[in-house]
């Protein structure tokens, strides 16, 4: 008697839980709460707003660190603020620019006007240097005396150079 009884609970568990796996019907409401938190903050008209980027503050202490470096590369920065700011701005565009050989263009500002002095390899890499001065925030004027110097040729040293040894190819 008690195997009938455990072998009938055995059959009522098992049915309940066929019959819990086989519910048909749909749960419309299931990750609904996860799909709203996705889309929090998400703007669904018009354009995306721009994103404000801080300006840094530029303070006295780096501006005094890039007079030494600008001294040191025999380069003249004024001594206001903004002056070795704009100094800073146009070399490390210039760092960045493929086509502008930073090191050998000498960027002087004083009262916002800049000058570019040096050599650079070819005729864009002058204007390109100048127009990075033009565009820098700030700059109110660009000399440039930048002079367009083709690089040297370097010597060919691996020139068809005559071998002395046995002429005839003889062993000796």
């Amino acid at each position: 008697m008690r195997r009938n009884a455990c072998l009938l609970s055995v059959i009522v568990l098992l049915s309940m839980a066929f019959a819990a796996c086989t519910n048909t019907e749909t749960n419309t409401n299931a990750g609904a709460n996860a799909n709203a938190n996705s889309n929090t903050g998400l703007r669904t008209e018009g354009p995306p707003s721009p994103t404000a980027t801080a300006t840094p503050k530029y303070t006295e202490e780096q501006a005094r660190e890039e007079r030494e470096k600008a001294k040191a590369n025999k380069e003249t920065i004024g001594q206001s603020l903004e002056d070795a700011w704009i100094h800073t701005k146009i070399v490390a565009k210039l760092i960045g620019n493929t086509a502008t050989p930073e090191r050998k263009i000498n960027v002087d500002v004083v009262d916002a006007a800049v000058t570019l002095r040096g050599q650079v390899d070819t005729a864009e890499a002058k204007t390109e240097a100048e127009r990075i001065a033009k565009e820098t925030d700030g700059v109110k004027k660009v000399t440039d005396q930048l002079k367009v110097v083709a690089p040297a040729k370097a010597a060919n040293t691996n020139a068809n150079t005559k071998t002395t040894g046995n002429p005839k190819g003889k062993t000796p």
